[in-house]
């Protein structure tokens, strides 16, 4: 918008300016503020998630058994922790235990490797695991799994900073749905509508995943123990972790497992490895999923793929979570912003000019 003056020419309405430098203001000091406390991102979309799971069991609390809101909190919080923080601080506590001497050093990942690579180049002629694939793979896969147990201990210390806000998130929850429903800038059917699509998002993401991802790893866990894999709870987390992969899956842990048991001789344990995978932990995969999307939101394969990359690479370990929920919201808000502003500005061109 600007202001004409006869014979001034074009001039900057003041209003313009002011808002043009409040703005500036604004965005100056929120990018030191993001830049110092970006640290705590994965905190706060912690207890983003956990307020969404533990919003209707606050009000219940509230409302029908008339709980003073702060010991509403507190009991709700230690429950979440229990069920949902302990026993993937577990499942990330032995997966750190265990990688973490063959990330710093890398020759025995290598020797493994390299009788796997022997087996299939002299059994089935297959050159797939030679040098030169492999220093392609450790140059991307490698660094990937650093970053991620790096991040998971960042992450585990940001389980104070999740409950604190949490603890305020829940105690005012009224003030903050009057202040979300009121402060943010769109239509009052597209508030709803983000609300709405965030719930399921997070049900799916931050309930979904870890639900499918713990049963497969309990069913992983048990064959591998029956089938006499050495390190069978290191192997059941990480098939857990590979259930968030699309397409591959859990295929990327027990198919290789079952191959390095045939190359170390052990070939009745590679052929009940590699059937109670196809079998039992396909059929699991399948059950559970079902089971689960017909309850939560049902989020397209690519982004969990893409969402799964983000977030490793943003938060460690726990982005396997917060990575396809910033990715799924991304798209929530494309789809928001051309319903808010891409509609209006084609029916009414002039406010272009």
């Amino acid at each position: 918008m600007v202001h004409r003056k006869p014979g001034i020419g074009t001039q900057i309405h003041p209003n313009t300016i002011r808002q043009l430098f409040f703005l500036s203001v604004l965005i100056f000091l929120g990018g030191i503020i993001f830049k110092e406390l970006y640290f705590m991102v994965s905190a706060f979309l912690g207890s983003v998630a956990l307020y969404v799971i533990l919003l209707y069991p606050m009000k219940y609390l509230m409302v029908v058994k008339r709980w003073w809101p702060s010991l509403a909190a507190l009991f709700l919080m230690v429950v979440s922790l229990v069920i949902m923080v302990i026993p993937i601080a577990y499942m990330v506590g032995v997966a750190v235990e265990k990688l973490t001497p063959l990330l710093e050093n890398p020759e025995l990942l290598r020797h493994i490797i390299d009788e796997i690579h022997q087996y299939l180049l002299t059994n089935f002629g297959i050159d797939i695991l030679n040098t030169e694939n492999i220093e392609k793979i450790n140059g991307q896969v490698l660094p990937m799994a650093q970053s991620t147990l790096g991040g998971t201990v960042s992450a585990i210390a940001n389980i104070f900073f999740t409950y604190l806000i949490l603890y305020f998130m829940l105690v005012q929850t009224r003030e903050l749905q009057r202040w979300l429903r009121k402060n943010l800038p769109l239509k009052s059917g597209n508030v709803t509508t983000v609300i709405r699509d965030i719930r399921g998002l997070v049900y799916s993401n931050a309930l979904g995943i870890p639900i499918v991802a713990l049963i497969q790893g309990l069913a992983a866990t048990l064959g591998y123990w029956i089938f006499g894999v050495d390190e069978y709870i290191l192997m059941g987390v990480l098939t857990a972790i590979s259930s968030v992969l699309p397409i591959i899956g859990t295929l990327a842990v027990y198919l290789p497992l079952a191959i390095y048991q045939f190359a170390v001789g052990e070939s009745w344990e590679g052929i009940g490895v590699g059937l109670w995978g196809f079998i039992v932990i396909g059929a699991v995969d399948n059950i559970a999923r079902f089971l689960v999307q017909k309850k939560l939101a049902d989020v397209h394969p690519l982004i969990t793929l893409f969402g799964v990359v983000i977030g490793i690479n943003m938060f460690g370990f726990i982005g396997v979570i917060f990575g396809p929920l910033l990715l799924s919201v991304f798209l929530i808000l494309t789809r928001i912003y051309g319903d808010e502003f891409g509609k209006s500005n084609a029916n009414h061109p002039e406010q272009l000019d």
